[in-house]
């Protein structure tokens, strides 16, 4: 499939663990519109990576919140190991009581879909940012030993909402509260001209 960056953010219902534990049995991609969301595709429940990255996007759930962004995780695994997970203290390797919903894929059409079924098997770390209108705006994918960055997904949706809102461009390493760049010859000579020497 490649790339999908610019496209609409292929929907899907599945069965889910809500942020209070609660099944929903035909959770869809769709009842987001109008808000941000930060899609993440992970292994498999009870493995290694995958709790850090877990516990470090609740941690961040109130900064993405504070954007009108939900955050979605989702793997092969079946709904019923998901809360099995989220009943198991972190101290145990389990994940705790996590504020966001975890979907079931357990079909694995979802992450074929987003093309990042690896081996017929499960998911890589596929990490999505979708707009409010439901087009993906970033894609990143980690093979399965590298843990993603959950900060980065904080300021590229910063990046998103800031190109939106001011039309302006966010240069290399750019930051909430930054310059963007006007996306003409002479705004990029301006910008480099002030900030070349930091970049």
């Amino acid at each position: 499939m490649g790339v999908l960056v610019n496209k609409q953010a292929p929907d899907f219902t599945a069965t889910a663990i809500m942020g209070d534990n609660s099944i929903k049995e035909n959770f869809k991609l769709s009842d987001y519109r109008g808000k941000y969301v930060v899609l993440f595709f992970y292994p498999l429940d009870f493995t290694f990576v995958c709790p850090s990255e877990i516990i470090a996007f609740d941690h961040r759930l109130p900064q993405f919140r504070e954007r009108n962004c939900e955050v979605i995780g989702v793997s092969v695994d079946s709904h019923y190991t998901h809360l099995a997970w989220k009943n198991t203290a972190v101290k145990n390797g389990g994940i705790g009581d996590i504020k966001y919903p975890l979907v079931s894929d357990i079909t694995k059409s979802i992450s074929a879909s987003y093309d990042v079924l690896i081996d017929g098997a499960v998911a890589l770390r596929g990490t999505f940012i979708i707009d409010k209108k439901g087009m993906i705006q970033h894609e990143v994918i980690n093979n399965l030993p590298l843990g993603r960055n959950v900060d980065e997904a904080v300021r590229v949706l910063d990046a998103v909402q800031f190109n939106e809102k001011f039309g302006e461009v966010c240069p290399v390493n750019w930051h909430e509260g930054e310059p963007g760049m006007k996306p003409t010859p002479a705004g990029v000579a301006e910008y480099l001209a002030a900030h070349a020497s930091k970049l």
